[in-house]
C-alpha cells in the first residue's frame, strides 16, 4: 500500500470521497492514465459509496491530448490544491517543459497530500532533485537515458516503485495498475482490492520492491534458470559485449546446450539476440539523448558498422530516425 500522512484524515468530512489530481501534458501516456483511473472507477462500482472522485489538469487546462489520439479536458493547476493524492501521468517527451513541476510538487506536498510520479515524470524529478541516497526509480528506459547523460539521477533503483516519505517515484506503463491498487488498499478491504483487481483480470498484484522485467536485471520469463542467467549477463554487458563462450563458462554449460535453449524458448540464436538486444536499446538513445550516432554505437557495443547493423534491423538509418524526432519533437 501507499503510506499516507494519518492526519489528512482529521481535515475530510465523513464519507467524502478521496480527491484525486491526475496531472496531465500534452502527449501523455495513455496506458498511465487507464491504470489510473480504470482501477479508482473499478473501486468506486464495488462500493456503496464514492470512494474517489477525480479532476485531471495541466499546467494551462484546456484539452490534453495522448499520442494515441485521445485527449481530455483538464482544469488548470492551483496554487492551493485540495487533492488527497496527484498522479502526474509519464510523457512520450521525456523533457516536455511540464513535467518540470517542482513549485507545483511542493504546494501538494506542503498540504500533505501523497504525490505519485510515473516514468518520465518520475525521471525528470529525479533528474532535477538529485539526492544521491538511490531512494527513486523509473522506467529502465527513462534510467538508461539518464545515465548515458551522465545525470546524476542515474543511479538507483530498478524496482516498480519507491516512496521516500515525499514522494513516490514510479516506473509506470503496467505497473501504473498495480501501484494504484496499492493506494486502493488504503481506503478498502483486502477483499475489495481482490475484487477490483480480478474485474480487470489482473491476476497479481505486485508489490513495491518487484523488479522491473530487463532492466531490472533480472529475467525469469522464459523459466530456464541458466538462459535466464545468461541474458541477464547480456543486458550487464551492453557497451562490452562478452564473447558467447565467456557466457556459457561464466552460466556453467556448454554452448550446443545453449544454442538449444534459446531455438527452444526464444527461437533465436545466443549472437542473435543479444546483437538485437544491443540494437533496441541504441534506438532507445537514439530517440532520448543527445548523444551522436558513433557515441550510440559506441555505448551498444558497435564500435564499427553501427549504421548498416541499425539499417538492416529497423529499416531506416540512424540519421533519418533522428530526423523524424526533430520533426515530431516527440519520443518515438
Amino acid at each position: 500500500m501507499i503510506d499516507i500522512d494519518p492526519s489528512h484524515f482529521g481535515t475530510r468530512a465523513s464519507g467524502e470521497p478521496w480527491r484525486v489530481d491526475i496531472i496531465l501534458a500534452e502527449g501523455f501516456v495513455l496506458v498511465e492514465l487507464s491504470g489510473v483511473v480504470e482501477v479508482l472507477r473499478m473501486a468506486n462500482r464495488i462500493n456503496p459509496t464514492t470512494l474517489f472522485d477525480w479532476t485531471y489538469r495541466s499546467v494551462k487546462g484546456g484539452y490534453v491530448s495522448c499520442r494515441a489520439g485521445l485527449g481530455t479536458l483538464s482544469e488548470p493547476l492551483t496554487d492551493r490544491p485540495t487533492a488527497d493524492y496527484v498522479f502526474v501521468i509519464g510523457n512520450t517527451n521525456s523533457d516536455h517543459l511540464e513535467l518540470s513541476l517542482g513549485t507545483t510538487i511542493s504546494a501538494y506536498s506542503y498540504r500533505k497530500a501523497k504525490v505519485i510520479l510515473l516514468s518520465e515524470a518520475a525521471s525528470r524529478y529525479i533528474s532535477e532533485h538529485p539526492n544521491g541516497s538511490g531512494d527513486h526509480t523509473t522506467h529502465w528506459e527513462n534510467r538508461a537515458v539518464l545515465q548515458e547523460r551522465g545525470d546524476p539521477g542515474g543511479e538507483g533503483t530498478y524496482a516498480l516503485a519507491v516512496d521516500d516519505g515525499r514522494v513516490v517515484t514510479c516506473a509506470g506503463m503496467g505497473a501504473t495498475v498495480d501501484l494504484t491498487l496499492g493506494l486502493v488498499g488504503n481506503h478498502m478491504s483486502a477483499a475489495g482490492v481482490m475484487t477490483v483487481a480480478d474485474i480487470l483480470l489482473h491476476e497479481k498484484i505486485r508489490d513495491f520492491k518487484t523488479l522491473q522485467p530487463f532492466g531490472g536485471k533480472r529475467l525469469s520469463m522464459t523459466g530456464d534458470k541458466e538462459l535466464d542467467q545468461c541474458i541477464e549477463l547480456m543486458q550487464s554487458h551492453m557497451e562490452d559485449p562478452m564473447p558467447i563462450a565467456e557466457l556459457v563458462t561464466r552460466v556453467g554449460i556448454s554452448s550446443r546446450s545453449l544454442e538449444r535453449r534459446f531455438h527452444s524458448k526464444l527461437n533465436t540464436t545466443p549472437n542473435t539476440y543479444y546483437r538485437e538486444l544491443r540494437l533496441n536499446r541504441a534506438n532507445n538513445l537514439l530517440l532520448n539523448t543527445t548523444l551522436s550516432v558513433r557515441e550510440v554505437g559506441m555505448a551498444c557495443g558497435f564500435p564499427n558498422g553501427f549504421s548498416s547493423l541499425y539499417r538492416s534491423f529497423f529499416g531506416i538509418t540512424p540519421t533519418a530516425i533522428r530526423k523524424t524526432k526533430k520533426v515530431s519533437g516527440q519520443r518515438v
